[in-house]
Protein backbone atom coordinates (compact mmCIF):
# COMPACT_ATOMS: atom_id res chain seq x y z
CA UNK A 1 0.00 0.00 0.00
CA UNK A 2 1.57 3.41 -1.03
CA UNK A 3 0.24 5.51 1.89
CA UNK A 4 0.91 5.89 5.57
CA UNK A 5 -2.45 6.49 6.38
CA UNK A 6 -3.73 4.67 9.47
CA UNK A 7 -7.14 4.72 8.58
CA UNK A 8 -6.57 2.56 5.24
CA UNK A 9 -4.19 0.31 6.92
CA UNK A 10 -6.86 -0.05 9.64
CA UNK A 11 -9.55 -1.19 6.70
CA UNK A 12 -7.13 -3.41 5.02
CA UNK A 13 -6.80 -5.19 8.50
CA UNK A 14 -10.01 -5.85 9.55
CA UNK A 15 -10.92 -6.77 6.22
CA UNK A 16 -7.99 -9.70 6.38
CA UNK A 17 -5.63 -8.54 4.01
CA UNK A 18 -1.93 -9.43 4.06
CA UNK A 19 -0.08 -5.68 3.01
CA UNK A 20 2.89 -4.16 3.51
CA UNK A 21 3.09 0.23 3.48
CA UNK A 22 5.89 1.93 1.43
CA UNK A 23 5.54 5.85 1.65
CA UNK A 24 5.87 7.30 -1.94
CA UNK A 25 7.07 10.69 -1.31
CA UNK A 26 5.66 12.01 -3.93
CA UNK A 27 5.30 16.01 -4.63
CA UNK A 28 1.64 16.22 -4.65
CA UNK A 29 1.38 19.88 -6.00
CA UNK A 30 3.77 19.18 -8.82
CA UNK A 31 1.75 15.82 -9.90
CA UNK A 32 -1.29 17.96 -9.69
CA UNK A 33 0.20 20.56 -11.52
CA UNK A 34 2.08 18.04 -14.66
CA UNK A 35 -2.06 16.79 -14.76
CA UNK A 36 -3.39 19.78 -15.57
CA UNK A 37 -0.54 21.24 -17.82
CA UNK A 38 -1.59 17.46 -19.60
CA UNK A 39 -5.09 17.96 -19.56
CA UNK A 40 -5.51 21.73 -20.21
CA UNK A 41 -8.05 22.16 -17.73
CA UNK A 42 -8.39 21.99 -13.79
CA UNK A 43 -8.50 18.94 -12.19
CA UNK A 44 -12.30 18.09 -10.56
CA UNK A 45 -11.85 17.16 -7.44
CA UNK A 46 -12.80 13.59 -8.33
CA UNK A 47 -9.90 13.73 -11.06
CA UNK A 48 -7.33 15.23 -8.59
CA UNK A 49 -8.01 12.20 -6.05
CA UNK A 50 -7.37 9.66 -8.77
CA UNK A 51 -4.26 11.66 -10.18
CA UNK A 52 -2.36 11.43 -6.82
CA UNK A 53 -3.70 8.03 -6.08
CA UNK A 54 -2.21 6.92 -9.55
CA UNK A 55 1.05 8.92 -8.87
CA UNK A 56 1.46 7.36 -5.20
CA UNK A 57 0.95 3.83 -6.98
CA UNK A 58 3.12 4.80 -9.92
CA UNK A 59 6.26 5.71 -7.76
CA UNK A 60 5.95 2.87 -5.20
CA UNK A 61 5.53 0.30 -8.22
CA UNK A 62 9.09 2.01 -9.64
CA UNK A 63 10.81 0.80 -6.74
CA UNK A 64 13.06 -2.68 -6.86
CA UNK A 65 11.00 -4.09 -3.87
CA UNK A 66 7.65 -4.55 -4.95
CA UNK A 67 8.63 -6.63 -7.97
CA UNK A 68 5.83 -9.73 -7.79
CA UNK A 69 3.34 -7.28 -5.76
CA UNK A 70 0.10 -5.28 -6.48
CA UNK A 71 0.91 -1.99 -5.70
CA UNK A 72 -2.10 0.01 -4.32
CA UNK A 73 -2.33 3.52 -3.83
CA UNK A 74 -5.01 5.54 -2.51
CA UNK A 75 -5.92 9.53 -2.26
CA UNK A 76 -9.03 11.23 -0.79
CA UNK A 77 -10.48 14.72 -1.96
CA UNK A 78 -13.58 16.14 -0.17
CA UNK A 79 -16.04 18.19 -2.19
CA UNK A 80 -18.15 20.86 -0.75
CA UNK A 81 -20.57 22.96 -3.00
CA UNK A 82 -18.27 22.67 -5.78
CA UNK A 83 -14.81 23.05 -3.71
CA UNK A 84 -12.20 20.51 -3.00
CA UNK A 85 -10.81 20.25 0.24
CA UNK A 86 -7.66 18.33 0.87
CA UNK A 87 -6.13 17.85 4.66
CA UNK A 88 -6.24 21.57 5.79
CA UNK A 89 -2.61 21.16 7.96
CA UNK A 90 -4.13 24.78 10.60
CA UNK A 91 -6.54 25.43 12.91
CA UNK A 92 -8.30 28.53 11.60
CA UNK A 93 -7.99 27.16 8.15
CA UNK A 94 -9.77 23.61 9.81
CA UNK A 95 -12.86 25.95 11.71
CA UNK A 96 -13.58 27.89 8.78
CA UNK A 97 -14.09 24.94 6.83
CA UNK A 98 -16.12 22.83 9.51
CA UNK A 99 -18.57 26.07 10.30
CA UNK A 100 -19.47 26.31 6.52
CA UNK A 101 -19.52 22.03 6.73
CA UNK A 102 -21.67 22.20 9.35
CA UNK A 103 -25.50 20.90 9.19
CA UNK A 104 -24.61 20.19 5.34
CA UNK A 105 -23.77 17.80 3.10
CA UNK A 106 -20.36 17.10 1.07
CA UNK A 107 -18.93 14.10 -1.08
CA UNK A 108 -15.93 12.63 -0.16
CA UNK A 109 -14.26 11.51 -3.26
CA UNK A 110 -11.41 8.36 -2.91
CA UNK A 111 -9.35 7.48 -5.65
CA UNK A 112 -7.86 3.78 -6.08
CA UNK A 113 -5.06 2.92 -8.71
CA UNK A 114 -3.72 -0.53 -8.32
CA UNK A 115 -0.21 -1.16 -10.28
CA UNK A 116 0.38 -5.59 -11.24
CA UNK A 117 3.90 -5.74 -10.76
CA UNK A 118 2.98 -9.58 -9.53
CA UNK A 119 4.38 -11.12 -12.57
CA UNK A 120 6.95 -9.08 -13.41
CA UNK A 121 9.83 -11.26 -11.43
CA UNK A 122 8.83 -14.19 -13.29
CA UNK A 123 7.50 -12.76 -16.94
CA UNK A 124 9.96 -9.67 -17.28
CA UNK A 125 6.53 -8.37 -18.95
CA UNK A 126 6.01 -4.60 -17.88
CA UNK A 127 4.01 -3.69 -14.92
CA UNK A 128 -0.20 -2.64 -15.42
CA UNK A 129 -2.35 -0.34 -13.35
CA UNK A 130 -5.51 0.62 -13.84
CA UNK A 131 -8.15 3.10 -11.17
CA UNK A 132 -11.47 3.48 -10.06
CA UNK A 133 -13.36 6.42 -8.16
CA UNK A 134 -15.43 6.13 -5.31
CA UNK A 135 -17.54 8.63 -4.17
CA UNK A 136 -19.66 9.21 -0.84
CA UNK A 137 -21.84 11.94 0.63
CA UNK A 138 -21.52 12.58 4.00
CA UNK A 139 -24.22 15.00 6.14
CA UNK A 140 -22.67 16.63 9.16
CA UNK A 141 -24.99 17.41 12.04
CA UNK A 142 -25.00 20.89 12.84
CA UNK A 143 -22.74 22.25 15.34
CA UNK A 144 -21.84 24.72 17.65
CA UNK A 145 -18.71 27.36 17.91
CA UNK A 146 -17.77 25.74 20.82
CA UNK A 147 -18.14 21.80 19.39
CA UNK A 148 -16.00 22.81 16.38
CA UNK A 149 -13.25 24.66 18.47
CA UNK A 150 -12.80 21.32 21.00
CA UNK A 151 -12.70 19.04 17.77
CA UNK A 152 -10.34 20.97 15.65
CA UNK A 153 -8.13 21.64 19.53
CA UNK A 154 -7.78 17.69 19.73
CA UNK A 155 -5.51 18.15 16.17
CA UNK A 156 -7.94 15.01 14.25
CA UNK A 157 -8.95 17.39 11.49
CA UNK A 158 -5.72 18.83 10.75
CA UNK A 159 -4.82 15.83 8.43
CA UNK A 160 -7.40 14.23 6.90
CA UNK A 161 -9.35 15.19 3.82
CA UNK A 162 -12.15 17.63 4.75
CA UNK A 163 -11.23 18.30 8.37
CA UNK A 164 -13.09 15.17 9.57
CA UNK A 165 -13.30 11.72 10.47
CA UNK A 166 -15.92 9.03 10.78
CA UNK A 167 -13.94 6.64 12.99
CA UNK A 168 -12.74 9.15 15.68
CA UNK A 169 -13.43 12.10 17.61
CA UNK A 170 -15.29 13.21 14.45
CA UNK A 171 -17.91 10.57 14.67
CA UNK A 172 -20.12 12.99 16.92
CA UNK A 173 -20.82 15.16 14.26
CA UNK A 174 -22.08 12.26 11.76
CA UNK A 175 -25.35 12.80 10.91
CA UNK A 176 -25.84 10.07 7.69
CA UNK A 177 -23.61 8.51 4.97
CA UNK A 178 -24.83 8.23 1.68
CA UNK A 179 -22.86 5.18 -0.08
CA UNK A 180 -20.11 2.70 1.18
CA UNK A 181 -18.22 3.57 4.54
CA UNK A 182 -15.04 2.40 3.33
CA UNK A 183 -14.67 5.13 0.63
CA UNK A 184 -14.88 7.58 3.58
CA UNK A 185 -12.38 5.94 5.54
CA UNK A 186 -10.31 6.05 2.26
CA UNK A 187 -10.11 3.01 0.94
CA UNK A 188 -12.60 0.92 -0.53
CA UNK A 189 -12.22 -3.09 -0.96
CA UNK A 190 -14.77 -3.39 -3.11
CA UNK A 191 -12.95 -1.27 -5.63
CA UNK A 192 -9.67 -3.54 -5.06
CA UNK A 193 -11.79 -6.90 -5.29
CA UNK A 194 -12.77 -5.00 -8.79
CA UNK A 195 -9.52 -4.01 -9.66
CA UNK A 196 -8.33 -7.36 -8.86
CA UNK A 197 -10.62 -8.61 -10.65
CA UNK A 198 -9.52 -7.18 -14.48
CA UNK A 199 -6.31 -8.65 -13.80
CA UNK A 200 -7.84 -11.98 -13.26
CA UNK A 201 -7.36 -12.25 -9.87
CA UNK A 202 -9.70 -12.46 -6.34
CA UNK A 203 -9.25 -10.67 -3.35
CA UNK A 204 -9.16 -13.69 -1.08
CA UNK A 205 -6.03 -14.46 -2.90
CA UNK A 206 -4.91 -11.58 -0.63
CA UNK A 207 -6.45 -12.57 2.68
CA UNK A 208 -4.03 -13.74 5.75
CA UNK A 209 -4.26 -17.35 6.39
CA UNK A 210 -7.02 -18.59 9.15
CA UNK A 211 -4.28 -19.63 12.42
Amino acid sequence: MASQSPARASVLNASGIRFRTIVSGVDEDAALAAAEAERGDPLSPEQTALVLARAKAEAVAALPETRGSFVLGCDSVFEFEGEPYGKPHEPDVAFSRIRRMSGSTGILHTGHWLVDRSETEQTGHESSGAGRIRSAEVTFDVMSDEEITAYVATGEPLEVAGSFTIEGYGAAFIAGIRGESHTVLGLSVNALKDLLEERGRRIAELWRPNT
